[in-house]
């Protein structure tokens, strides 16, 4: 067995898990507030004079009853069930995400908004705090910041989760470092940025935003592709948990303390 070292610091599991509480409200509820309108376009405008839809979901009647449809750049796929149309047998209703997909489950736009916007503000301010705390105590350049040994070692890494391999240590792996950092830099940020776009109270205090991300209903794609984005970064999260050791894993995040692997030749006994 290897030894316990002391791995993440409490602000590190602290902002760990008011990042997740607060994505998993704005995840559900942001589903709600897309079935209000449940297309995606590139552009600052749309409507029916404009052909800029890249994503819809939605139902429509057939020879054989009502049927869900998910409609990607053009191609149709039947997501009955799913998307588009769901719900109990007999009571099936049309709506792009299925009740148990949002927060609430009924449709009422109005409060999915007020929890979409409240966790949106904690998850900004968590950030932040993080961002702050990160630079100054030196976890962000030591821990996520990739250097040229990382970028070297990163064939081996790949090779290694292939093969799922694991190094357990005190430092992060390229993957790892890799994957956070575009998490914690670009994409959150990038949410943020986005979700500001679409507010039109933020026009007069940020009027370039909108332009920059070339309008509303581009930056509410955006919004939506780094939310899928994210979906996914926490699937493959959740898989390499699994394959890494979920115990050690869950108690580095939980209580900071995880067992790392024995260095080679070292003589102290492990724990």
């Amino acid at each position: 067995m290897g030894r316990l070292i002391y791995r993440q610091s409490f602000w590190t599991r602290l902002t760990h898990w008011l990042w997740a509480f607060a994505l998993f409200f704005m995840l559900l509820s942001g589903l709600q507030i897309f079935n209000a309108r449940p297309q995606l376009y590139v552009g600052k405008e749309s409507g029916f004079g404009y052909d800029n839809t890249i994503l819809q979901i939605g139902a429509e009647d057939t020879k054989s009853g009502p049927r869900g449809f998910t409609r990607i750049f053009g191609h149709t796929f039947d997501t009955t069930g799913v998307l588009g149309w769901s719900g109990p047998a007999g009571r099936e209703s049309a709506r792009a995400f299925p009740s148990w997909a949002t927060i609430p489950s009924y449709y009422d736009l109005g409060t999915a908004r007020v929890i979409h916007f409240f966790f949106a503000w904690v998850l900004s301010a968590t950030l932040l705090t993080w961002l702050l705390a990160g630079f100054i105590n030196g976890h962000i350049r030591r821990d996520l910041i990739p250097r040229g040994t990382d970028i070297r070692n990163l064939p081996r890494d790949v090779a290694a989760h292939l093969r799922l391999k694991f190094h357990h240590a005190r430092e992060y792996n390229t993957l790892q470092k890799l994957a956070y950092a575009g998490v914690l830099f670009l994409a959150l940020p990038l949410m943020i940025l986005t979700g500001l776009a679409m507010s039109p109270s933020m026009d007069s205090i940020l009027p370039w935003l909108n332009e920059v991300l070339g309008g509303r209903q581009t930056a509410r794609t955006i919004h939506f592709s780094v939310m899928v984005l994210l979906v996914l970064f926490f699937i493959v999260h959740m898989l390499m948990i699994l394959a890494a050791g979920p115990i050690n894993e869950l108690r580095s995040i939980i209580t900071g303390w995880y067992r790392a692997d024995q260095p080679s030749g070292d003589g102290e006994r492990s724990t």
